[in-house]
């Protein structure tokens, strides 16, 4: 598999999956940074942002458009993609997001996940 693809495929379980998606595929250390009141922004740990990954909270109906990537060498790349997707309150979310991942030695990790809703 490409890699462009493989980091859209870890990218849509971060939406779709639950915890144990997360605390596979999150760094040690992560940056978020989502505008919204009450939304996580700043540096977290891994735990703490797997912690978010609640049935209560979790998406459905996404769709991954404008599909973009940048490989920054065999060790970095960032994802970016309009996402158009249902919260689980079934109130309908927009954003452009971007993702940035490192190659680990047991694989690619998230280090930065932004949204801008549209």
């Amino acid at each position: 598999m490409a890699l462009e693809e493989e980091l859209y495929d870890i990218e849509q379980g971060f939406w779709l999956d639950g915890k144990e998606h997360f605390l596979t595929h999150v760094d040690v250390r992560c940056l978020l940074a989502f505008p919204q009141a009450g939304e996580m922004h700043g540096v977290h740990s891994r735990e703490e942002v797997a912690a978010t990954a609640t049935n209560a909270n979790r998406w459905r109906d996404l769709r991954m458009g404008n599909r973009q990537f940048l490989n920054g060498g065999d060790d970095f790349a960032i994802i970016s993609y309009r996402a158009d997707v249902t919260r689980a309150d079934g109130e309908p979310y927009a954003a452009l997001v971007s993702s940035a991942y490192v190659r680990r030695p047991e694989a690619w990790k998230l280090v930065l996940h932004q949204h801008s809703p549209i």
